[in-house]
């Protein structure tokens, strides 16, 4: 093997794949809830009627099954904003381990909701499964990002991607009637989160901290460069050494720059706004529409076996984000997410098209299939994996967390959104109901069209100066360490 930072040593795999359980278990706690919807609909009207002696209206069993998707978002929105105090307190990989505990709460609520005749318990363990993926969705990709070798971190970063969407398949397939979708047995798939939060607290002591926390957050060089040597599989790290040190030089120089800045400024002002709309244009294009509801869509359409067409989606979902790893290093960040946004707009219309004619025509059962995986596969082509890295190249540490902070918190608003309202909006709309993202798909086309810049192999200052000339006409003056912490990283 070549020494030259590009090899795969096993302590790197095991570090990176122990990680990705996070991911994985974010996946599948955010696709868990479509398959077994009926089912968890029964169980909420049985649990009602032992209760209150009668049926459970229809309106609140929509509300409290709509609740019961949307607040596992609300957990994330707290997670997500929670970070920060986490891993500065307790480094990367004791954060990680420390979550878990969450994950084990979420099950047993979650699992013994139907043996207690609490829908509370069902309700509580979402919201607690959800804290527990907004703290993962920022622990992993940083762990990732620091255990990796420069040269890998690209590649390896996009396996956060990969685990969550491995987890939504997995969701669905355990999700189908034959396996724990059932009624007897859907409080088996709501706690098998119980699962991969174990496996992960037995790998995770034999994983290492993260080099980058032990010598910039703790001073430990010799802990620092122990850990890198078992990493990277060679005792020759004084590059990787000299990186970091010239990163927490520069971490040393930088302003840290607080959320209300980001706003303030001219300079961030115009970043920061790029940002939040990749994120909206990331969870308002009706993707989770169809990760929470697909089974029901396919049931409206007419499809016999919805369960299994909603497999096919996580098959096709998958497929795809393998694919967007290849080609989001070759193709260009913009083109790529005009490509999925126009691509799924087109999908969308299909699916209206299939949905509304499906009286007179019942073979548009067959086309919704095809329409929902072709919107899934553009989905995973641009809107899915770039709006991370944008977010990452468009501001460096100085203002980084703070920006990661409200993408983050955009990102999971927009999601509850969505989960909270894509069942009454449709009750009204019908088969209209995803002419909305139709409209929002070629809103965010043509606000990424005209005002997100390509930023692949761009440098820092390149980045930087573009903003300064199109979001700074005035001439304001700001001070060097403001202007050095706009831009993309060459590293990334």
């Amino acid at each position: 093997m070549e020494s030259d930072g590009k090899q795969i040593t096993f302590h790197l795999l095991l570090a990176v794949g122990t990680a990705a359980i996070g991911s994985l278990q974010f996946g599948y706690n955010a696709g868990v809830i479509n398959a077994p919807q009926k089912v968890i609909e029964m169980f909420l009207n049985e649990t009602w009627a032992e209760r209150y002696g009668e049926q459970i209206p229809k309106t609140t069993l929509t509300a409290m099954f709509s609740v019961a998707v949307a607040i596992f978002s609300i957990g994330g929105i707290i997670g997500s904003f929670s970070v920060g105090l986490f891993l500065n307190r307790f480094g990367r990989r004791n954060s990680m381990f420390m979550a878990n505990v969450l994950a084990f709460v979420s099950a047993t609520l979650m699992g013994f909701s139907k043996m207690g005749g609490s829908w509370e318990m069902l309700i509580i363990g979402r919201f607690v499964v959800g804290l527990y993926s907004g703290l993962s969705t920022g622990f992993v990709p940083i762990y990732v990002g620091e255990v990796s070798p420069t040269a890998l971190r690209g590649a390896l970063g996009t396996l956060h991607q990969l685990g969550i969407v491995i987890g939504i398949l997995m969701a669905q397939v355990f999700g189908i009637d034959a396996l724990l979708g059932n009624s007897s047995l859907w409080p088996l798939l709501l706690g098998f989160t119980f699962i991969p939060a174990l496996a992960q607290c037995i790998l995770l002591p034999f994983c290492p901290e993260s080099p980058r926390f032990l010598l910039i957050n703790r001073n430990e060089e010799h802990k620092a460069k122990s850990v890198l040597k078992k990493l990277r599989g060679t005792s020759e790290v004084s590059a990787d050494m000299q990186e970091m040190k010239d990163e927490a030089r520069q971490m040393m120089r930088e302003k840290k720059v607080t959320i209300a800045e980001l706003f303030r400024s001219p300079l961030y002002r115009q970043p920061i706004l790029i940002a939040i709309m990749l994120q909206l244009s990331q969870q308002l294009s009706g993707i989770n529409a169809i990760f929470y509801y697909s089974t029901r869509i396919f049931e409206k359409a007419g499809v016999a076996q919805p369960v299994y067409a909603t497999i096919g989606t996580g098959v096709v979902n998958t497929a795809f984000t393998v694919v967007s790893l290849f080609v989001v290093e070759r193709a260009g960040r913009r083109s790529l997410h005009l490509l999925g946004l126009l691509g799924m707009a087109g999908a969308a219309v299909l699916m209206t098209i299939a949905l509304a004619l499906l009286e007179k025509v019942p073979q548009m059962s067959y086309v919704s299939i095809v329409a929902v995986f072709a919107f899934v596969a553009f989905f995973e082509m641009g809107p899915g994996p770039i709006p991370w890295f944008i977010v990452a190249e468009l501001f460096s540490q100085g203002p980084r967390p703070a920006a990661f902070a409200v993408s983050g918190f955009s990102n999971w608003t927009a999601n509850f959104i969505v989960g909270m309202t894509f069942q009454y909006v449709e009750d009204v709309c019908g088969p209209y109901v995803f002419v909305i993202f139709i409209i929002m798909l070629l809103g965010f086309f043509v606000f990424t069209f005209f005002k997100v810049p390509e930023t692949k192999g761009r440098t820092f200052d390149d980045i930087s100066a573009g903003f300064r000339q199109s979001g700074d006409p005035g001439g304001v003056k700001h001070l060097p360490e403001e202007l050095n912490s706009l831009g993309a990283d060459s590293q990334l």
